[in-house]
């Protein structure tokens, strides 16, 4: 599994931050260098390790000398061009924190309207978003902004896998049906489910029917004990002993998944 590149998406709130803390921890114990990469514009990865927000970096999105210095927007550039491949090769390394063993950067995302466009910005998101899944030679986890976009922008080409976490719901359902479908045509072989919090057996019945053409790889209960962890920003890891054993579990049927199908 070293140098895989895993993408993990969804609707807001479904869980994708809790999936990829938790999978980036056991792949951590498995002895693979890991990089987690919050790609959200609410930057909640760092609180799913526990980290305070007073320890929390500043997502790099935000940096804005840094942007304007590697697309070559600074004060002395002319008129609006920019350049549309900045180099990012070096920021990882300058940029992570290192907690439990993973490598965590805080990316965050565009939040302004429209702001998927062609600006600095985005073209430094997707430079570092493609060096990291083109080039690092770590295992890659990418926490994705919630919903399409980042489908459209085709941000995530040439990740081994794409990841939907989906709760009970029609609209969770219907975001990863469309996101399924954009990862195809994107040429993203591997695309697999994670159904969370889920209460009763007929929603796994309808999250399967619905999604009857992507693999699922694990179930998850509905867990007061996350939310309580997520409440107090205390570590998603042991918050809850059998979400953490069935992610293991999804994490192991990934493996074969990849694996099987290469």
């Amino acid at each position: 599994m070293q140098g895989v590149k895993i993408a993990i998406g969804g609707k807001g709130g479904v869980g994708k931050t809790t999936v990829s803390a938790i999978w980036a921890q056991l792949f951590a114990q498995d002895g693979l260098d890991v990089l987690a990469i919050d790609a959200d514009p609410d930057t909640n990865l760092c609180s799913a390790f526990g980290i305070p927000s007073d320890q929390s970096p500043e997502p790099l999105i935000k940096m804005k000398e840094l942007i304007a210095e590697r697309t070559g927007t600074g004060k002395d550039s002319v008129g609006m061009y920019f350049t549309l491949n900045p180099q990012v090769g070096d920021l990882p390394e300058q940029y992570w924190l290192k907690t439990n063993g993973v490598k965590l950067l805080i990316l965050g995302a565009i939040t302004r309207a429209g702001g998927g466009c062609a600006c600095p910005e985005g073209a430094f998101l997707k430079a570092l978003l493609t060096h990291t899944i083109l080039q690092r030679q770590e295992l890659v986890i990418v926490d994705l902004a919630a919903g399409v976009e980042f489908m459209g922008r085709a941000s995530v080409q040439g990740t081994d896998a794409l990841v939907l976490v989906v709760e009970p719901g029609a609209r969770s359902i219907e975001t990863a049906r469309n996101m399924a479908n954009m990862a195809r045509k994107l040429g993203i072989k591997h695309v697999g489910v994670v159904a969370n919090k889920i209460t009763e057996t007929v929603q796994m019945n309808t999250i399967q029917s619905e999604l009857s053409d992507v693999v699922l790889l694990g179930t998850l209960k509905y867990s007061r004990s996350l939310q309580q962890a997520d409440m107090r920003r205390a570590p998603v890891f042991a918050a809850d002993p059998e979400i953490t054993e069935e992610l293991k579990q999804a994490k192991s049927r990934l493996a074969e998944f990849l694996k099987n199908d290469n």
